[in-house]
């Protein structure tokens, strides 16, 4: 596939479940936490594609609710290297024109962690490239659920009428308000699973799962995640005669 055609159909909205940290560092004989930190890398190569290839949006899976499960040392890691990479990332977000937003809930963050994530929103807020939204402390089912129940207040209340709740009014109570969907999700490390992650934005993503690790996940494979998904005939409930007729 030649460059040309890289560029005739990019997809608008990437969004990545970063996954095998964990797995890549045992397979070198080293704790999960040094393949969290080692994972940095593929997060700025993947930002810096969506930068190069003109994908205005790039959302990472960065820390579910569920993984405050995990063991407290790994969770502290966890957050320490996320203030850092902030700390270490703002400045080249800013000269390739990215703006971070964050979707989850973040009420559950620690007030460091949120301090610098606030910081970090701010100094990028006017930037146009791009955007990098980062699900922090996400849970999609959780998601939903809090949009229904706004909704429902404010029917009672008589804010919106039971008669205006449809599919685009319900998207503008969820984190993503006013962000396309999700054209592709690419999941790492060979899981094929979803993992409560935009459940109500990937309805009509093109799901590509690869076996590499995150750690290992690159612009190449990115490359690789997009060839597939410019291969794919995206009916969106049509059929194929439909698509061709113009």
């Amino acid at each position: 596939m030649s460059e040309d055609n890289t560029l005739e159909k990019m997809p608008k909205h990437v969004a990545i479940i970063m996954d095998g940290n964990g797995r890549w560092a045992k397979k070198r004989g080293m704790n999960r936490t040094f393949g969290h930190q080692s994972a940095i890398k593929a997060v700025r190569e993947a930002i810096e594609f969506c930068n190069d290839y003109n994908i205005p949006y790039l959302t990472l899976y960065t820390f579910s609710s569920e993984n405050w499960k995990r063991p407290a040392l790994e969770v502290n890691v966890l957050m320490n290297l996320l203030i850092n990479t902030i700390k270490k990332e703002t400045k080249k977000l800013n000269e390739n024109g990215v703006r971070v937003k964050v979707i989850g809930n973040t009420e559950k963050l620690p007030k460091n962690v949120l301090t610098e994530l606030n910081k970090l929103i701010e100094n990028t807020k006017d930037n146009k490239k791009g955007t990098l939204i980062l699900a922090l402390s996400y849970s999609s089912k959780e998601e939903i659920l809090a949009a229904t129940k706004k909704i429902i207040s404010e029917v009672i209340n008589n804010q919106i009428q039971i008669n205006q709740i449809d599919t685009n009014l319900f998207s503008n109570y969820l984190y993503t308000q006013n962000i396309p969907d999700v054209d592709l999700l690419i999941r790492t490390s060979g899981e094929r699973r979803i993992s409560n992650f935009l459940l109500w934005q990937i309805a009509y993503a093109e799901l590509y799962f690869t076996d590499i690790l995150w750690p290992d996940f690159n612009k190449e494979e990115f490359l690789n995640a997009i060839k597939f998904y410019q291969s794919r005939e995206r009916r969106f409930g049509k059929t194929s005669e439909q698509l061709k007729i113009k």
